[in-house]
């Protein structure tokens, strides 16, 4: 599923218009950004949580020369999913 076939689910699920419902979706989406940008952790209850990890450098390996490389550290987002939205895909 993509942004827009999301739109069309969530404008036929409430009723508002596609136009609304993508502006909706649009601040969630800039809103949880924001927020584990900074640090936060974002938790929806029954569907799961954002947050930061961090990576560890590291040396890996060029496949084609077989060559060693650093690879720096980073900060990564973590979704860790909610028990109630695990539930629903191991019952599928």
């Amino acid at each position: 599923m993509n942004k827009q076939e999301l739109i069309d689910a969530v404008a036929a699920a409430t009723g508002e218009s596609k136009a609304a419902t993508g502006q909706t979706i649009d601040a969630i989406v800039e809103a949880v950004t924001k927020a584990v940008v900074s640090g936060d952790t974002v938790q929806l209850v029954g569907f799961g949580s954002f947050s930061t990890g961090a990576r560890a450098a590291r040396v890996g390996r060029n496949p084609s020369t077989g060559e060693e490389i650093q690879i720096a550290a980073a900060k990564t987002v973590k979704f860790t999913a909610g028990k109630a939205f695990k539930e629903a895909v191991n019952a599928s």
